[in-house]
């Protein structure tokens, strides 16, 4: 967090939203109804143009937990000098990163703007991670992707991660457009991008590794296992970067970073009645809630949930959120998804509710979804192939 006041994404320059963009301009596409981003970006994402591109993202390697824990990644290690920084976009949670990266827009235009958020026709919360309750993700998400662009410009563009990522609501949503391939280790994705990217004079492609987020939720990413993990990560940068085809930029970022809170300075809302009372749905995540209030209550809800956490916490109206550009630009069939209140964490508090959460997400060590260093910024490290 940043002190004094709340400094909000600086959406159009150096965020994840703006990375796509960026990429998809080195390899000579650009995207209908914008600007060209060689006209507006400087510092890490003014790219040099290329034949093929390839994009990898670490789920949860926080830029400073990257200098932090450096000393597990000789690798990457060497590359801090030249390596920026990114904003992860608000608030700091897959799904939503996963939405800015994948359209190229803020979480106000792209719509996912949390962990879960209300179906306003439904009044019932969405988790746009597991995609439950199941909604059409193109009509919740309409906006053409920057993979759909890419491949409508003859750019073969190719996605691997997990089989069960293929055709899964997050993906349709966020990351629809050219082939998927399915691999399971880190090993087998990095010789299936080595693969695509031999096979085509023009391409990009994208891999997702998700296991230093895991890890990082149930170690804590202060953990010795976070640091093996993160080893493994800088192993396969290593590899990949070794065997980049002539003519190929590979860049390496995130979609956040992460914190832990110890579990004794989480408030659970099953037994704080005062908090609780007005608040229909708790949605968001433990560090960042939104929460959706009774009629006539939203209020009253600000005002306690304002004077109970004080300084732990910046607690917001929606209209106040969106004003002060957390979101971006907000479109009118996005508004109602934000919460009427949201709560930014400051750091050692969450906000649980076993209620409803299952044990196993209660358990978790590491946490993340608001809006500290530690959570907001990301790597982006850009490597060229031989010349």
């Amino acid at each position: 967090m940043t002190e004094p006041g709340l400094i909000a994404p600086q959406y159009g320059c150096d965020t994840l939203a703006d990375l796509m963009p960026a990429v998809a301009g080195s390899l000579g596409v650009a995207l209908p109804g914008r600007e060209p981003v060689v006209d507006r970006l400087a510092g890490p994402l003014r790219l040099r143009p290329t034949d093929r591109a390839c994009v990898l993202l670490v789920d949860g390697l926080g830029d400073v937990q990257l200098r932090e824990r450096a000393g597990h990644a000789p690798f990457l290690r060497g590359q801090l000098a030249r390596t920026g920084t990114l904003a992860a976009g608000f608030p700091t949670t897959t799904a939503t990163s996963m939405g800015s990266f994948g359209t190229g827009l803020p979480p106000g235009a792209h719509g996912l703007v949390g962990y879960e958020v209300l179906i306003p026709e439904r009044d019932e919360l969405l988790n746009e991670l597991s995609w439950e309750p199941p909604i059409d993700p193109r009509r919740w998400q309409p906006e053409t992707t920057v993979f759909q662009h890419a491949a409508a410009a003859g750019v073969e563009v190719v996605r691997i991660g997990p089989g069960f990522f293929d055709g899964s609501g997050l993906t349709e949503a966020a990351l629809r457009g050219g082939r998927f391939v399915a691999a399971d280790s880190l090993e087998d994705r990095v010789d299936a991008a080595i693969a695509a990217l031999r096979s085509s004079s023009r391409c990009l492609v994208y891999v997702y590794w998700g296991d230093v987020d895991k890890v990082g939720h149930v170690s804590g990413a202060g953990s010795w296992e976070w640091g093996e993990e993160l080893a493994r990560v800088d192993l396969a940068v290593r590899t990949l970067a070794a065997q980049l085809p002539r003519g190929t930029t590979l860049h390496v970022t995130a979609d956040h970073g992460m914190v832990d809170v110890p579990h004794h300075q989480r408030i659970d809302l099953a037994h704080d009645g005062e908090l609780a009372r007005g608040v229909r749905h708790a949605g968001g995540e433990p560090r960042c809630p939104q929460l959706y209030c009774e009629r006539d209550q939203a209020p009253s809800v600000l005002a306690t949930w304002t004077e109970r956490l004080g300084d732990r916490a910046e607690v917001l109206s929606r209209g106040d959120a969106i004003a002060l550009g957390l979101f971006g630009p907000v479109a009118v069939h996005v508004r109602e998804r934000i919460g009427d209140v949201v709560v930014i964490c400051r750091p050692g508090l969450a906000v649980v509710d076993s209620r409803r959460m299952r044990p196993a997400l209660l358990a978790l060590v590491g946490l993340h979804g608001s809006w500290t260093p530690q959570e907001s910024l990301v790597p982006l490290l850009t490597l060229d192939g031989p010349s």
